[in-house]
């Protein structure tokens, strides 16, 4: 059987007893990246045998995978943090499984969509998770635009070293909406800031921007002087240290 397993996105602590119960059960372990994997085992103090299964292998990779299935062999999938599938590998080869009936399991655990969905404080239901924002500005303003045009509550990867300039294009595509950036979530330095984009270009024009970012954002404005006085005091920041 293959098991989809999330793993952490940033503290070890949140691996499940469930994750770690099919990493010692399992005879392959199928992972976006084998030397990230291997940093997890040897902290479970595990040795498997791994195969990379990402973006640019995909379709190579797969017969070697299902033959192994087929086979009865115990396999499991990783990506690098947080549940595969989301905006990471996955889904082709949980396809694949449906197609040739190979039973699958998926365990529930980390993912950093929902993580900064909740500690966004914005409104959860509905919500869009769009994966990560494009490279080109241009196509980045398109997309932006796409996603105010829902009108609802919408979920975005993005570069630290990218971040300034998503922020300026809200400045200008929604200067009175919510915004909300969610920065190394679950580890030391996590800290959730919130506020009009304007108010974030200040904060994170003063300080050097590391780690994963996670962008959560409404178009609906501060639309009371009481939230237009809380908007005054953000970034909101929470430190795990």
């Amino acid at each position: 059987m293959l098991s989809i397993l999330p793993t952490p996105i940033g503290n070890l602590g949140d691996l499940s007893h469930r994750v770690e119960a099919a990493f010692k059960q399992c005879e392959l372990v199928v992972a976006e990246d084998t030397r990230r994997t291997e940093q997890l085992l040897k902290h479970l103090q595990l040795r498997k045998k791994t195969v990379s299964f990402q973006e640019h292998n995909e379709k190579q990779r797969l017969p070697m995978i299902l033959q192994a299935l087929r086979e009865g062999r115990e396999v499991v999938m990783v990506t690098d943090a947080g549940t595969p599938s989301i905006s990471d590998p996955g889904y082709r080869l949980i396809r694949a499984c449906l197609e040739n009936k190979i039973t699958y399991t998926v365990l529930p655990g980390p993912s950093a969509v929902t993580t900064a969905l909740v500690g966004s404080g914005l409104p959860p239901v509905p919500f869009c998770f769009g994966g990560f924002f494009p490279n080109s500005g241009s196509k980045r303003r398109s997309e932006i635009k796409t996603a105010l045009a829902r009108e609802m509550t919408s979920v975005y990867f993005e570069s630290p070293h990218r971040l300034l300039a998503s922020l300026k294009d809200f400045m200008l595509l929604m200067p009175q909406g919510h915004l909300c950036v969610a920065r190394e979530l679950s580890k030391k330095f996590e800290e959730y800031c919130h506020g009009t984009p304007e108010t974030l270009v200040e904060y994170f024009s003063k300080k050097i921007v590391q780690g994963e970012i996670t962008l959560v954002f409404h178009p609906c404005p501060f639309s009371s002087k009481e939230d237009q006085d809380h908007s005054e005091n953000i970034p909101i920041l929470r430190n795990l240290a």
